[in-house]
């Protein structure tokens, strides 16, 4: 299909398994050009973005942005299980775009707030009325686990990237301390991914079968259907005790970044948790707070349950940075 030349934006979101890239129009995602590509079956992001340039009838970009699942640092990306090279020079010589920019996915899901559908976004907890300004968080939990704080500024919108997933562990009681003790001597280091992601599900459903002298691995997506249909028990003691762990790390992160806008949790295994949060004791845990229990009811917690939401922030970013029209 053909495109008019210097009209689209072209932006894709580089996770650790595939890249999924697309062109949008103003803050708009095209639906219909959304292409997945396996990370395996190329040598690096200039081959991506050549094919899909290809796919799409050799279309000619204005401007491209891509988000990174790693840090973002002098516009040079890093990823932890991906040896690829990502900075502007690269982008720019693979799309030929006039503008280029590269965020984290974090960053690029803060800077999608306000532009998603309101039919992608579940609400957990509700919270005080707050300013179209107010600080919001992003707190992706996937393959990983990270937050970015989104702060709208007369100048426009800032999204800080941050490493919050290797962060410690928070403890608050005995079978939490022994949850820690039990990550580190596999890992060496009790760090927040190492429990609050999909591979750390697995490790908390084999930590409580340790605990019953009864140890068996699952897989995060076997432990979740065995949660939904209640077939499996530990599974869903797995489950419970990750949100509740979610719970404090997220309320911590709210008391650091006092987020009135709202808290928005983003990847799949918050999408896969979302049903099941209020029942497993999600605001309990993020409420408790001692003194302060009363004052997190301030922030309200959500899901955002699009998976395209950071190729609209990637969009949307671009938007900004150009001034271009919507």
């Amino acid at each position: 299909m053909a495109h008019p030349a210097n009209t689209y934006s072209l932006v894709a979101d580089i996770g650790g398994t595939n890249t999924r890239v697309a062109l949008a129009q103003g803050r708009n995602v095209i639906q219909s050009t959304i292409r997945r590509y396996a990370n395996t079956d190329f040598p690096g992001l200039e081959s991506v973005l050549r094919r899909y340039i290809s796919d799409e009838g050799g279309v000619d970009p204005i401007a491209a942005c891509v988000a990174v699942a790693g840090p973002v640092r002098d516009g040079r990306a890093t990823m932890t299980n991906l040896d690829w090279t990502i900075d502007k020079t690269t982008l720019s010589r693979a799309t030929k775009a006039e503008t280029v920019s590269i965020l984290n996915d974090l960053q690029a899901q803060g800077h999608a707030l306000g532009h998603l559908d309101a039919a992608n976004i579940r609400t957990i907890l509700p919270g005080a009325d707050a300013g179209a300004q107010a600080a919001k968080l992003v707190i992706g939990v996937g393959t990983g686990f990270n937050a970015a704080p989104v702060f709208d500024l007369p100048a426009g919108r800032i999204v800080t990237p941050s490493e919050s997933g290797h962060a410690n562990l928070p403890i608050r009681n005995d079978m939490e301390l022994r949850l820690c003790q039990f990550v580190s001597n596999a890992h060496g280091f009790p760090a927040v991914e190492d429990v609050l992601s999909g591979r750390g599900l697995e490790r908390v459903y084999a930590f409580l079968g340790a605990e019953a002298n009864d140890p068996r691995e699952a897989a995060a997506q076997d432990i979740m259907a065995g949660c939904t249909d209640g077939s499996d028990p530990r599974a869903v003691a797995a489950a419970k005790l990750f949100t509740r762990i979610l719970g404090t790390v997220c309320g911590n992160l709210s008391l650091i970044q006092l987020p009135f806008g709202g808290v928005y949790l983003v990847g799949g295994v918050a999408r896969a948790f979302a049903p099941h949060l209020t029942a497993f004791g999600f605001g309990d845990a993020f409420r408790d707070k001692g003194r302060f229990a009363g004052f997190m009811s301030n922030f309200s917690v959500h899901v955002i349950e699009d998976d395209y939401a950071a190729l609209t922030g990637s969009a949307a970013h671009l938007t900004a940075l150009t001034g271009a029209a919507d």
